[in-house]
């Protein structure tokens, strides 16, 4: 009995392709058509639900329970200004919210209130605290006012008036009068330039000084213990004259007179 001719073959092959293939725009409903499934409408609302819940209670434990609330307060870095001053001076609210608390308020008013106060940064520490990081200013020169001192920080900044001098910061002596230095540049022009000198000092000078008398722009001497002198001029190349005050105090330790308005030519004198 004859085969099948081969017409017969390739029809048989046509026809068994065309059962295995799913039908047009069918889906297989093997695993990959599972894994693509969307979730069913009841599923999206009890998510919908649970996220809008969490929420709500985390809302409400951060600004309506008592869980995070302020209950203590603690102030640090202080030097001449004592932890009560800075707790009274920042007025946190005791009892609010953790959260609700205005830190950059805080910073602000502390500042205004404690001009000693250089820099402030507030923190929250989790979960009951408010910590106060204070830097205070330091003195690097003062001003006679009365019986009293005006501290002057590096940044010429008078900050704060004292009864006592602190140890170690020269006084500023301005001795222009009516001169045409202090018409042209005042007063203030003049304490940043001696201010600017407190800055150059070599350090084993600086602890020495006791006064800085300005003159004019371009005369300013210092007065050391001993009634010791250094002519240092302008407040220009500071470096240089602090060098030059160095090398000229060991080479002549027993001068009393200092001159270093020009660098590159010192002088020292007397005894």
């Amino acid at each position: 009995m004859a085969g099948p001719t081969t017409a017969q073959r390739g029809e048989r092959q046509a026809q068994g392709s065309s059962a295995a293939r799913p039908p047009h725009g069918g889906t297989d409903r093997g695993g990959a058509g599972r894994r693509f499934r969307l979730p069913g409408r009841g599923v999206l609302i009890l998510v919908l639900v649970l996220a809008v819940l969490g929420t709500g209670g985390g809302i409400w434990v951060l600004y309506g329970s008592s869980w995070l609330r302020v209950e203590q307060v603690k102030a640090s870095g202080t030097q001449v200004l004592t932890s009560d001053e800075v707790l009274d001076a920042a007025a946190v609210p005791v009892g609010a919210p953790l959260i609700s608390v205005d830190t950059d308020d805080i910073e602000d008013r502390l500042r205004r209130k404690l001009p000693r106060i250089d820099s402030v940064e507030v923190v929250r520490s989790w979960p009951h605290g408010i910590g106060l990081k204070v830097t205070e200013r330091k003195p690097v020169l003062l001003m006679k006012k009365g019986a009293n001192f005006i501290e002057v920080d590096e940044e010429s900044v008078r900050f704060a008036t004292v009864a006592k001098a602190p140890a170690g910061v020269p006084l500023l002596e301005l001795v222009s009068g009516d001169s045409p230095s202090l018409r042209r540049f005042g007063a203030d022009r003049l304490l940043r330039e001696a201010v600017r000198v407190t800055g150059d000092l070599p350090d084993a000078v600086s602890f020495d000084v006791r006064t800085i008398q300005v003159g004019s722009y371009d005369s300013i001497t210092l007065g050391l213990h001993g009634d010791r002198t250094v002519i240092w001029g302008s407040a220009e190349q500071g470096e240089a004259k602090a060098r030059a005050l160095t090398a000229l105090m060991k080479a002549a330790p027993g001068a009393g007179h200092f001159n270093v308005s020009a660098p590159t030519a010192p002088a020292a004198s007397g005894s």
